[in-house]
């Protein structure tokens, strides 16, 4: 089975997008270091498993392209289900992309199946750091303000891909060269000025009712497996999981384990698997 492309104008800008397969409606929602590749395996994994798998590429990333006009994500979001066709689907976000789907499903819970979120940002939330992530932080910034997109791209795979606290280069071969690849062409985009701020979701995560798988690789930053601690006790239907080995990206990092877990989560959501699968323990021995 093989990926169809789509485009949606969506005002000044053409939406670029990939679906395969048939059935409830899975949203892929991209990073923001990355684009709709991270997500390749596992649009395949669900397309195969009788789901439709779509992903697409935000403004200012990937193949999409878009005028510098006021804009937010979260309305464009809801501008890709309706042109699709999608009245409720589980979003799969991570990062910037998980802050997208809580969002989303704040303001939209009926269209909301299930939620898998990775290693997520949630709009409002506190950041903190220890003194080695602060260290790869100022060599990012650094980069940043010489304008030198190269050594930024490489300072972001050490801080994303590898995991700031881990050896540089300590993921190689294809998911590399594919980080790489995505991130370059977001940050050799002209820059979007006018995007929309959303308002903070942090003190309203319990409100998010729908079935909720919670991912976060332990060589990810502290402050987001802090975050997935609390999230996993604030929202009342969050199955939680550390995967053991991996960073920000799993799904490029370890596309096999991601799978395994976002099939099972949408087999118990959809009433084939039992919910009492989806648990901490099991995650830590892949």
């Amino acid at each position: 089975m093989s990926a169809e492309p789509f485009a949606l104008d969506i005002g000044r800008a053409s939406l670029a997008g990939l679906e395969m397969g048939e059935g409830l409606a899975v949203v892929f929602l991209h990073a923001g270091v990355c684009d709709k590749r991270m997500w390749l395996s596992q649009m395949q994994a669900v397309a195969d498993e009788g789901w439709h798998a779509i992903a697409y590429d935000r403004r200012g990333y990937g193949e999409t392209v878009s005028a510098d006009e006021a804009f937010n994500h979260l309305d464009d979001l809801e501008a890709v289900l309706d042109r699709l066709g999608i009245h409720a689907a589980v979003l799969v976000g991570c990062s910037m992309g998980g802050g997208l789907a809580v969002d989303f499903a704040l303001r939209h819970p009926g269209r909301i199946i299930g939620l898998v979120l990775i290693g997520t940002s949630i709009t409002g939330s506190p950041w903190t750091a220890t003194d080695v992530e602060r260290m790869i932080e100022a060599a990012e910034e650094d980069a940043y303000e010489r304008g030198d997109w190269d050594m930024l791209n490489r300072v972001q795979a050490h801080e994303w891909l590898d995991g700031p606290r881990a050896q540089s280069g300590r993921v190689s071969g294809p998911a590399r060269e594919l980080f790489l690849d995505m991130n370059a062409l977001a940050l050799n985009k002209p820059p979007l000025t006018l995007e929309e701020e959303r308002p903070s979701a942090w003190r309203r995560v319990a409100e998010v009712g729908a079935p909720t798988l919670l991912l976060v690789g332990d060589e990810d930053f502290t402050a987001l497996i802090e975050r997935h601690d609390y999230l996993s006790e604030e929202m009342p239907n969050a199955f939680a999981a550390v995967l053991e080995g991996v960073a920000h990206i799993p799904s490029i990092e370890r596309p096999d384990l991601v799978n395994s877990m976002l099939l099972e989560f949408l087999d118990a959501i959809g009433g084939d698997g039992d919910d009492e699968d989806l648990d901490e323990d099991e995650a830590d021995e892949k």
